[in-house]
């Protein structure tokens, strides 16, 4: 195979990799945050090496909590006025 031909579809497969990604992101947004949580926790058992490990902290999804100081249901603040 043509070194030409065999770098073009390496490029055609990185674009084909990186737009089903965007789908996955976009559409499927919990299937997502449930593999990268998976694969989180394989990446992070003990006794793994730690290049490993600190892969696996970067694939780990973001928290969901919120800012609050307990993490609950953000109903401990002042009530807002009503209007009218």
């Amino acid at each position: 195979m043509d070194t030409g031909l065999l770098i073009q579809y390496l490029i055609i497969a990185v674009a084909v990799l990186v737009s089903a990604w965007v789908v996955l992101k976009k559409q499927f947004p919990g299937t997502v945050r449930k593999l990268r949580g998976a694969l989180a926790l394989v990446l992070l058992k003990p006794g793994r090496a730690a290049w490993l490990q600190a892969l696996g902290r970067k694939v780990a999804p973001p928290t969901s909590g919120s800012g609050g100081a307990c993490g609950g249901c953000d109903s401990c603040g002042p009530i807002p006025p009503k209007q009218h």
